[in-house]
């Protein structure tokens, strides 16, 4: 939503800069109209013609500091610090510059050389904040006074630490007061888009669009509501007016909009934008792996993420997370779980299970949803399918129409030997690539096998091509058929097995399966007619027992009058 640079770059929190001084009128109605470009434009022109008015140097840097422009406003305000005559407060000017571009020990230094003012406790206390110096950031929260800027600056500490509600509070009781500040009703909706409640985040950002209608924040914060609402299509429906101001305004919501419009698409154009913006906006990693995931790139999803430290220790299980947080933990553990299984390690196994169950145990996520699937996700790995049907089973009816909750689900459910409801839950997945996948393959003929449904394996195995998997089905076929006393297909199964590869269990389990049909036929359960089909699977093997055993089926069609 905002951008926080991870290295030195543009950073979320952007600290009111004091500059002193007059302007001319004209400069003064492009700021009116927020409109910095045109300023700092015409600043621009007056200082090449020579019509430099007072403190002009200070408004420009004041422009570009609100245009976004961070790395210009740097450089203005550190002419003016090397000249005889430079005001004290240019100093924590240009340490505002340095922390929004990420250079948080320069504006440390630089800040501490300008006036000890509230503009510079602020400051000092949010650069604690980034230094995760506790210590510190209690000192200088403790100098913050009852006004607006300083408890503007302790809400949006308490919405970098996740402590949401505590910063709506503030904001709110700021509006009561006054009642003209509008933006404040954009920061209490982004503080509900993070608490998830979308609709009520929408309800509040409309008061102050009906004020400022070309608002890049609201707009973008809109835009990802009716993501979470809708679908990415209303998303970047709402994006479009956007796009249209930030091509001449913002510099800041140029990346913004194109990290957000992938998300919104669906991973399209991910590997063209994610990359450059990496250490730009946060969530531009996490999504970036995302996509590596999806397309089934597990090594390089890893290699992305494998150096990414959670932004909080692992710790007891009662510890609490952001929503960042959580979702660095999910996207590390299911990465380590998807590459242990392509490596067959048993240590990222290991290591996926660790952060599922952190997750999944803390205090602030052990009654969500996300919280209950690590859970489920960690006993999986575990392989206790008890446990994971319990927190499974909790959370259904959320994802009853999505398919990689049904595969786990119905896996699940197979595992503790519940087939027929397995087989239901199987057949409800559409996914294209699940239902091609061996897994599902493999599972779901074993569901029709426990359910007396042999035949419907069996069609299963003859759409596949011939592959590794389409022998390992053969086998898993072939077993439990027997198992199951479904001895046609298993018959049928061993046969194939065995002309692929003449190994002589193969010709024992097809020998055994063969009487197994005889034995049925004889108990009333099988047509006699399957006799004819299961003699020219005999005749397929070599085995000097085949003669033997054809003779005696042939002798019993002859008594019992079946034409072979």
């Amino acid at each position: 939503m905002i951008l926080s640079r991870v290295k030195p770059a543009v950073a979320a929190e952007v600290p009111v800069v004091k500059t002193k001084g007059k302007k001319s009128p004209l400069v003064e109605d492009y700021l009116s109209r927020r409109d910095y470009l045109g300023a700092m434009t015409l600043l621009e022109f007056q200082r090449n013609v020579g019509e430099r008015g007072e403190d002009a140097d200070l408004w420009l840097s004041y422009c570009a500091f609100h245009l976004g422009d961070y790395r210009r406003a740097m450089e203005e305000y550190r002419i003016l610090t090397v000249q005889a005559d430079c005001r004290p407060e240019v100093w924590v000017n240009l340490a505002c510059c340095l922390f929004c571009l990420g250079l948080y020990k320069e504006a440390q230094e630089a800040a501490l050389k300008g006036p000890a003012d509230q503009l510079q406790n602020r400051l000092l206390f949010h650069l604690a904040h980034k230094f995760s110096d506790e210590q510190q950031l209690m000192g200088f929260h403790q100098r913050l006074q009852d006004v607006s800027g300083d408890q503007l600056s302790l809400a949006s500490i308490h919405y970098m630490r996740s402590h949401y509600q505590e910063a709506i509070d503030i904001y709110k009781r700021i509006l009561l007061q006054n009642r003209d500040f509008l933006a404040l009703n954009v920061y209490v909706a982004l503080c509900y888009y993070k608490l998830d409640y979308y609709d009520v985040s929408q309800e509040v950002l409309a008061v102050y669009l009906q004020n400022l209608p070309d608002s890049t924040i609201a707009l973008n914060l809109k835009a990802c509501n009716h993501f979470r609402l809708f679908n990415g299509k209303a998303a970047e429906a709402e994006l479009k007016n956007l796009i249209d101001i930030s091509s001449c305004s913002f510099e800041f919501a140029k990346e913004l909009i194109k990290h957000n419009l992938v998300v919104f698409r669906g991973g399209e154009g991910a590997l063209q934008a994610l990359p450059a913006l990496i250490d730009v906006i946060p969530e531009a990693r996490l999504n970036l792996v995302i996509y590596y995931l999806r397309q089934d790139d597990v090594q390089d999803s890893y290699n992305l993420i494998k150096d990414l430290e959670p932004s909080t220790p692992q710790v007891q299980s009662n510890v609490s997370l952001n929503v960042h947080q959580r979702t660095e933990y999910i996207l590390k553990g299911v990465v380590n779980a998807a590459l242990g299984q392509e490596l067959c390690s048993r240590d990222h196994m290991k290591i996926a299970q660790q952060f599922f169950q952190l997750v999944g145990g803390s205090a602030s996520e052990c009654d969500t949803i996300p919280g209950r699937q690590c859970m489920a996700s960690c006993f999986f790995l575990l392989r206790q399918f008890e446990d994971v049907l319990i927190y499974l089973n909790s959370v259904k009816s959320y994802f009853y129409n999505d398919d990689t909750f049904n595969f786990n689900y119905a896996q699940a459910k197979a595992a503790v030997g519940n087939y027929r409801e397995a087989e239901e839950i199987f057949l409800l997945i559409q996914s294209d690539k699940i239902k091609t996948d061996y897994v599902y393959l493999s599972w779901l003929a074993r569901c029709y096998i426990m359910n007396q449904k042999a035949r419907l394996a069996w069609e299963l195995y003859l759409k596949m091509e011939t592959s590794a998997d389409s022998f390992s089905l053969l086998q898993v076929m072939a077993n439990d058929c027997y198992k199951m006393g479904q001895f046609y297909y298993s018959a049928k199964a061993f046969d194939v097995l065995e002309r692929l590869d003449p190994n002589p269990e193969y010709w024992e389990g097809k020998r055994g399966a063969c009487v197994g049909v005889l034995q049925l036929i004889l108990a009333g359960r099988e047509s006699r007619e399957t006799l004819r089909e299961v003699v020219p699977l005999l005749m397929n093997s070599g085995n000097p027992q085949v003669e033997y055993i054809i003779r005696i089926l042939r002798k019993w069609a002859k008594d019992n009058r079946v034409s072979l």
